[in-house]
Parts: structure tokens; C-alpha cells; sequence
């Protein structure tokens, strides 16, 4: 074989590799672009599932449920139209996989531990938009309001889907039912006041282990720990 034959098949070996290297590079970026951002949703499960809403009557009703954060109503689809249940003094528990939600003052408390307490939490969540660039490098927040106006118009909040460019900021208010008496508590420590007796019990743990607000079960496992000492 010729010097010449042999360059000529080093460059073709040569485009070949080229022609490869670019077609890779090219379904990379293909396959990349294919990939979605995660959606943020205002709803507590990610999508709507079958649960039971158990009537005082002693009926239960089987439907598609979700728990919408944002408006703090309990939801079911029918046919894809979603809609919010209502007369919620006849409805006495909620359930949804394995969670049990509750009616009281309005709005669905869940429940999430009972023994000699009953704690509950009540999800919520609130919309947040960049809003519209303004001077000096900060935004509008004219354009948020004027967002969230459009956004609650048309039954829009029962949708899954934010609109683009809105965010949800999740958080969760606790509820706990001491002989009988409800009450709200926004720390541990307030947590501590309501826990009449048992003061010294509960600094005692807290010194041992980190308790979250944030962490159910961190509150669980202190609430276990209380009732046992």
C-alpha cells in the first residue's frame, strides 16, 4: 500500500470519528433538553388518589382526592372537573392513603398522632412570583398581585399546574388537643406551656435531642416520650 493510500484512509478514519464525536454531542443535547424541570404544585400529594370521605351518618363516598395547600380545602375530581367539598359540619374524616383528615373551624386538620394527645397539622402553603425586573436590579411587586388576581380567577387554584414562573413556599401550623381543649403552638416552646406538668419532662428531651418544628416526627417521638415519663 501506498504512503498516499495509507493518509487518504487516516483521513477518513479521521471525518469518521468527527462525524461520530459531533452526532453524540448533538443527542446529548437532544436528551438534556428532553429533561423537565420538577413541577411545583400547591397540592399535598402529587397527584389525586382515590380516598373515602366517611359522612357522620356512617356513609362513606369514594372519590379522587387531593388537598389543595393553598386554598386549604379538600378536593375531588370528577371527570376533570375538580371542585372543593362542601358542607363540611356532616363530614367527619377524610381519607386519603393512609392519612386521616379532619374538618374543624372551616379548614381539613390532619391527623398525625393519637394516644393521650391528639396532634394535628394544617398544610399550607403561599404563592410566590419574582415579579417583573425593576430598577436598580429589584422587581415588582405590582406585577404579583396583578398575578395572583388572574391566578385565583376561573377556578385556576384547583389546577395542579402553576402557572410559569410561580413559586409555593410550604409550611405547616401544628395543633394539639389537651384534655379536650385545642390548641395552636408555633414553637417548642410554646409546645412546653401547653404540656401542663410536664416542663421539666420535656426541657429533659430536648436537651438529649433535636427537636424540629419543621419534622413531624420529631414532635411525634417527644410526645411519646412525655406521655411515657
Amino acid at each position: 500500500m501506498s504512503i498516499r493510500s495509507i493518509k487518504k484512509m487516516i483521513r477518513i478514519t479521521f471525518r469518521k470519528q468527527i462525524f461520530i464525536l459531533v452526532l453524540i454531542c448533538f443527542n446529548l443535547s437532544f436528551c438534556f433538553g428532553q429533561i423537565k424541570s420538577p413541577e411545583v404544585t400547591h397540592y399535598l400529594f402529587p397527584e389525586f388518589t382515590k380516598g373515602v370521605v366517611l359522612m357522620k351518618t356512617g356513609i362513606r363516598n369514594e372519590a379522587d382526592l387531593n388537598y389543595n395547600s393553598l386554598t386549604e380545602e379538600m378536593i375531588f375530581d370528577t371527570r376533570g372537573t375538580k371542585l372543593a367539598l362542601g358542607q363540611l359540619e356532616l363530614i367527619d374524616t377524610v381519607y386519603i392513603l393512609d392519612r386521616k383528615f379532619i374538618p374543624k373551624e372551616n379548614i381539613f386538620f390532619e391527623l398525625i398522632y393519637k394516644s393521650k394527645y391528639l396532634l394535628y397539622a394544617v398544610n399550607k402553603c403561599k404563592l410566590i412570583d419574582p415579579g417583573k425586573p425593576a430598577g436598580y436590579g429589584g422587581t415588582s411587586q405590582t406585577s404579583a398581585i396583578t398575578t395572583f388576581s388572574r391566578y385565583f380567577a376561573g377556578g385556576r387554584a384547583y389546577e395542579m399546574k402553576l402557572p410559569e414562573g410561580l413559586q409555593t413556599q410550604s409550611s405547616v401550623n401544628y395543633w394539639i388537643d389537651v384534655d379536650g381543649k385545642l390548641n395552636k403552638f408555633l414553637s417548642i416552646r410554646q409546645l412546653s406551656k401547653l404540656l401542663i406538668g410536664k416542663e421539666n419532662v420535656l426541657k429533659a428531651y430536648t436537651k438529649k435531642h433535636e427537636v424540629e418544628y419543621d419534622d413531624q416526627k420529631s414532635i411525634v417521638d417527644l410526645l411519646k416520650y412525655v406521655e411515657k415519663n
